[in-house]
């Protein structure tokens, strides 16, 4: 029989088990909090301080009394979050609710709600609001805190994901709110925020590693591999600031010896804080979510973000030809040998030029394959084919 700790969207309103004596708390927005057995006596976040206003705290309540999850922020922020979005998602909202309160949270959404926003904007906001003086070597030398070879402890959001593609679109994708809420702070007459992002993985340059390794930086994206090795550098300097660590596609390393891996750098990093950081795990399909949460935070109490998801999903299976006994086009692999390969049926050129209309028909277009070298392939010949549309189109334009 499953825990009565493991609870999903599709039963959100039963009660979890009592945690703790007269503590019987239930899923309130699609949050609750996962307590493991061994850290129920540890003092830990409750719904009850982390849904409803402190005393005194009358700022935007929402039709529930709690306070709007948007007011938790400064005014740049929430300017620029109004002029960018219509309103949070149920994700956004539930974790922040969560987040801002301290608790580590895991976030479990399905993609397109928001996740890594909903992970990186309250850090982004307590950096706006709350940065750390700059300190030149001259002024450390003087305050006798660290030689001057060691790097400057500035860090405070620590972004891991298991890819490395993931993260450089990550850090792509952190420049819109980054630069729109400097603008929105400009027009409100405050200080525009300096937050500072650098890269550590293995595609990173040495002078790019020397950097962080001498000045540091506010948010560090990086992989688990690299975070091992910094823990082993002179670089961990730069990382006794961190209060956060953003945990993402936390279900591609848990199974495997990378997840034990990075669950001992996780142990060390906090080895080094003053106190330890707060987790957030980001997930869109994880399951058992009661194993992840204890994964997420080595034990320690979680609350768990898992809004009810009801999403329409239209799905069609289509052979691009009629006959499949009758292909008769020439196959575009070019893999074989380069002389006296005879030309092969096949289906690849029919699904090529049909996988090319539905991109030209829509805004995004996700395209699954079963390995790397197809994905590569299938863009190329994409790429090709619109060149070839293209010319063709030109060409008739000017006859």
């Amino acid at each position: 029989m499953a825990s009565s700790r493991h609870r999903t969207a599709r039963n959100p309103r039963r009660p979890l088990e009592r945690v703790g004596a007269g503590d019987e708390v239930g899923v309130t927005n699609g949050v609750w909090p996962f307590v493991p057995s061994r850290a129920r006596e540890e003092p830990r976040a409750t719904l009850s301080t982390l849904l409803h206003p402190v005393p005194g705290d009358v700022r935007g309540l929402d039709e529930d009394g709690r306070v709007n999850c948007l007011d938790r922020f400064g005014p740049a922020t929430r300017a620029w979050f109004g002029a960018a979005f219509a309103a949070p998602t149920s994700a956004q909202s539930a974790a922040w609710d969560s987040i801002s309160g301290g608790a580590h949270t895991l976030v479990v959404a399905p993609t397109g709600s928001g996740k890594t926003l909903a992970a990186f904007l309250w850090s982004i906001d307590q950096l706006a609001n709350d940065p750390l003086p700059p300190r030149s070597p001259a002024r450390r030398r003087a305050a006798g805190s660290l030689p001057a070879p060691a790097p400057e402890a500035r860090c405070r959001v620590l972004y891991i994901s298991p890819l490395k593609a993931l993260a450089v679109d990550v850090e792509r994708n952190l420049r819109a709110p980054l630069a729109g809420i400097r603008q929105a702070a400009a027009r409100l007459g405050e200080v525009p925020p300096d937050i500072e992002v650098a890269i550590r993985s293995g595609d990173t340059s040495p002078e790019q590693r020397r950097a962080f390794a001498r000045h540091g930086a506010d948010i560090l994206i990086t992989t688990p591999e690299s975070l091992f090795l910094l823990l082993t550098s002179n670089a961990r300097e730069a990382l006794r600031t961190v209060t956060t660590v953003i945990l993402d596609e936390v279900h591609a390393v848990l199974p495997s010896k990378r997840g034990t891996h990075l669950a001992l750098s996780l142990e060390r990093l906090d080895e080094l804080l003053d106190r330890p950081a707060q987790r957030i795990g980001l997930s869109a399909t994880v399951r058992p979510i009661d194993e992840v949460a204890s994964f997420l935070a080595g034990g320690r109490p979680v609350n768990v973000v898992a809004p009810p998801v009801d999403k329409q999903v239209e799905l069609s299976v289509v052979i691009p030809v009629e006959n499949l006994a009758e292909l008769g086009a020439e196959t575009g692999d070019l893999a074989g040998s380069a002389a006296g390969s005879q030309p092969r049926t096949s289906i690849w050129p029919h699904v090529e030029e049909r996988v090319l209309d539905l991109v030209q028909a829509h805004r995004s277009t996700i395209v699954f394959v079963n390995s790397r070298r197809l994905a590569e392939r299938l863009t190329s010949r994409l790429n090709e084919l619109a060149a070839q549309r293209a010319g063709a189109a030109i060409e008739e334009s000017h006859e």
